[in-house]
């Protein structure tokens, strides 16, 4: 059937009024239009044809048509964008997996080689017991002495042939069978994962390995590497003593590296590298490294005090240009000389799984971050802050706590004599570096004369504690830890400043709100600003601020992730929150010593306050945590560092090192209350919390039955809070007040939410709902008092984070307690995910 169609004398041919062919200028007018309001209403199209005289000839409707085409094909434009992303990222990932899956085809070759050869050695050996082959086998397995190699030249000709060593050697590690790979525990390889991480079995010193695709080019990836202290925080400096071009465009540098200690029973490291850069035949960057320990005619760095000389192997980077961005493949292979630490400590120095976690995998998080914030144009968050800064402050909390651990000299340190116990060291630094910017005005205009900063610090062994666990209560539970008696030098406290006793109650503290900066390093960190509430109630109240500001980084909170230390670091800011601002840091850092277990658990947030013993109701918490057989040991070091006047050193250390003690005191506790071992009921079974949780879980369960016709939590459960916390569908509690705040959430909810317990009772429903599901739920609200539930439409809300999360539908009902009356609204938002 043909068509008639006619044409007006716009320029707009229409088809039996079903279709309409714009002219070329009225694309263009709609277009620019489109950009300025993609969505108009009815009104606004109408003004839109007033305003616009090309557009008078076509119909309202016809312009409502053209806007709902135009914002389809748009989000078929970025839906055919992503998924070509996704594409590339998956035919990358394929390469490298099968590339992966041919290296282990070698190994495992070469492994049943070596199997037949021993086998038949040992037939052979059995048949004759004189035979000459056997003594020369027992001859080889004697321990001798391993005769010195003469020094290596030093010079421009004899590095270069180092460095090409070094280049074979790091190559074959990468990509050969160099080093026997095992898969590390808790990894596992996928499109969304960080990449293929492997550890090292039966080698010299440790090692690890890591292949990731990253969404920058090599270039860029090489700039980022290089720049070592940027990204791994054990990285005290990286001094470049020389560089050397080569005739094949590619540099030679040589390289002194320092390395902080994670612990005060341990020394720090040092190494004197050389580092090759060049181009292999295909195209790869390559950046290769390894110590230079025995050289003649070069550079020599003697030993440094309180610097342990290590060994690095050959390491490095290479870095393939691929569709996309980039697929790298990294190689940390050390000797950390074990022997120079107490031997409770050598698993540290002997692990590979640690050196992954802090090193390796810590280089693949740093360029996944920047890629990311680079696709989002580095926008600010509610905070103003720039992804970049965000990064530069955690990164400042890091060196600062490290610096104030490991007090050395050169920066000014040097240590006061104790008080007979040496289980709280007290260090002392008045160096200009050290104090500059600290001397700054305080709140209403009184200055802080501060000349000098103490340092105290201790180091404790737990048992049975797993580290994730006691980080997150540390960090939901100040009051737990920080509620000490500073009564006594309430005084000198007014005098050092507001800020200058980190977590100390000057009187008492009113509270904590948790207030999230930003995720940093794949969600692996959290950065977020700590605000204490009501301090005061001393004499001297008018001369400090009711609120006090504390910038906080955590990491460590995952309890699946394998050798992964606990960091909890804080420093105290004022209201203004400046980039510049000076820190001080402290804070506590726990290092699992069994690295090698695979001691992952589900992963989950708890409220671990009752797993105290409070008002002397005796009641415990319970955990799901299972602790593997035998002992579980970390160790617990603590670092807080106070500015004070120079003629009250000794006044603030004595202080110091009583608050010290008072929260390893505290501490011990908490872990005594977390460890499985305390629990005299068996194995945990966690979540378990207070009555009264177990009570509110009975009731939102009960209500849902009585209202909705069917059964919330499967038929059958024993626990009803611990089905309730594990349920896949996100569920939560919202008071009955003009402004509802949430009360409490399952897992899933605070996933959502991207919370915990404590911070959950500062999330107001109004901030987490858009304006489509505040009407909505206005609108039901009634219907729910009085019909006691009601479903609600799919939709889109709001993170704590600021993340979009899309729900398919949410139902709301009214929790009944056992009076029946109203105690609060529940919500449940089905098949939610982050958009």
């Amino acid at each position: 059937m043909m068509a008639m169609a006619c044409k007006d004398g716009k320029g707009a041919i229409m088809d039996n009024g079903k279709y309409v062919r714009y002219t070329p200028e009225q694309v263009e007018a709609l277009e620019r239009l489109y950009h300025e309001c993609p969505k108009p209403s009815s009104l606004r199209r109408q003004q839109l044809i007033r305003e616009c005289p090309i557009l008078s000839n076509i119909e309202p409707k016809q312009i409502k048509v053209w806007f709902q085409n135009r914002r389809c094909r748009e989000k078929q434009r970025k839906e055919a964008s992503r998924l070509q992303t996704v594409n590339r990222k998956l035919s990358a990932m394929n390469k490298l997996l099968m590339e992966e899956n041919d290296r282990l085809q070698k190994q495992v070759s070469h492994l049943v080689y070596e199997n037949g050869y021993f086998r038949q050695h040992t037939q052979n050996t059995a048949l004759s017991t004189k035979d000459t082959s056997c003594e020369s086998a027992v001859t080889n397995g004697q321990h001798r002495l391993t005769p010195q190699h003469p020094p290596r030249d030093a010079s421009p000709a004899g590095l270069l042939s180092i460095a090409e060593e070094t280049l074979a050697e790091f190559l074959s590690k990468a990509t050969g069978t160099a080093i026997e790979w095992v898969q590390m525990p808790g990894m596992k390889p996928g499109p969304d994962s960080i990449g293929i991480v492997a550890i090292s079995h039966g080698c010299t010193g440790v090692a690890a390995r890591a292949c990731g695709l990253v969404a920058l080019e090599p270039t860029r990836v090489v700039e980022i590497l290089k720049d070592r202290p940027s990204w791994f925080r054990d990285c005290r400096a990286v001094d470049i003593l020389n560089v050397l071009p080569t005739a094949n465009g590619g540099t030679i540098e040589i390289l002194y590296m320092q390395l902080f200690a994670p612990t005060t029973l341990a020394t720090a490291r040092d190494f004197l590298l050389l580092r090759y850069t060049s181009v292999t035949e295909d195209g790869s960057l390559v950046v290769c490294e390894r110590s230079l320990n025995n050289t003649q005619n070069g550079p020599s760095i003697p030993s440094v005090p309180n610097f342990v000389r290590a060994e690095m192997l050959s390491s490095g980077y290479l870095i393939r240009p691929c569709e996309g961005g980039s697929i790298i493949h990294i190689v940390d292979h050390m000797n950390l000389e074990a022997w120079s630490v107490p031997e409770v400590l050598r698993p540290l120095y002997e692990s590979s799984t640690m050196l992954a976690q802090k090193t390796t995998m810590m280089a693949l998080r740093q360029l996944r971050q920047i890629a990311l914030e680079l696709s989002q144009s580095g926008a600010p968050n509610s905070w103003g802050r720039r992804p970049a800064a965000l990064r530069a402050l955690s990164q400042r909390l890091s060196r600062g706590f490290n610096e104030a651990l490991n007090g050395f000299n050169d920066e000014g340190w040097s240590l006061m004599a104790n008080d007979g116990v040496d289980d709280v060291t007290i260090l002392v630094n008045s160096s200009p570096e050290k104090l500059m910017g600290l001397n700054l005005p305080i709140a209403n205009g009184y200055p802080s004369v501060s000349n000098a900063v103490l340092c105290a610090k201790a180091s404790m062994l737990l048992q049975n504690v797993p580290p994730a666990l006691l980080l997150r209560f540390l960090r939901e539970h100040r009051s737990e830890w920080a509620d000490n008696n500073m009564d006594a030098y309430s005084a000198a406290a007014v005098k050092l400043g507001p800020c200058s006793l980190p977590g100390a109650r000057i009187g008492s503290f009113g509270g904590q709100v948790i207030l999230p900066l930003a995720h940093m390093v794949e969600h692996e960190e959290l950065l977020e600003v700590i605000k204490m509430e009501g301090v005061g109630h001393c004499p001297e109240e008018s001369l400090i601020p009711r609120d006090m500001f504390l910038l906080q980084l955590c990491n460590g909170m995952d309890e699946n992730a394998v050798g992964m230390c606990a960091e909890l670091i804080f420093a105290p800011i004022d209201a203004s929150f400046a980039d510049d601002a000076p820190l001080l840091p402290s804070g506590f850092r726990i290092i699992p010593l069994d690295p090698t277990k695979d001691g992952s658990t589900p992963n989950r947030t708890l409220d671990l306050a009752s797993a105290l013993e409070i008002g002397g109701s005796g009641t415990k918490l319970s955990s799901n945590h299972n602790v593997a057989s035998g002992t579980a040991r970390s160790v617990m070091t603590i670092a807080f560092e106070f500015a004070c006047e120079s003629h009250m050193q000794e006044t603030v250390a004595t202080i110091a090192r009583q608050y010290v003690r008072s929260i390893i005191s505290s501490v011990q506790r908490v872990a005594s209350a977390l460890s499985p071992n305390m629990n005299h009921n068996g194995p945990l079974h966690a979540p378990l919390g207070t009555p009264e949780a177990h009570i509110l879980a009975r009731w939102i369960s009960r209500s849902y039955s009585c209202y909705l016709g069917v059964e919330l939590l499967k038929s059958g459960s024993e626990n009803v809070l611990k089905s309730l916390w594990s349920h896949s569908d996100a569920i939560m509690c919202c008071s009955l007040k003009a402004l509802p705040v949430f009360t409490f959430a399952n897992q899933a909810g605070l996933d959502m939410l991207e919370t915990t317990l404590v911070a959950l009772q500062d999330i107001s429903l109004e901030k987490v709902l858009d304006e489509h599901g505040r009407k909505g739920l206005f609108a039901e609200f009634a219907q729910i008092m009085q019909q006691g539930f009601a479903c609600l439409q799919g939709g889109v809300c709001s993170s704590s984070m600021g993340r979009p999360v899309s729900y398919e539908r949410a139902v709301a009902w009214k929790v009944l307690n056992d009076e029946e009356n109203p105690h609060c609204i529940c919500f449940m938002f089905i098949n939610w995910s982050f958009v």
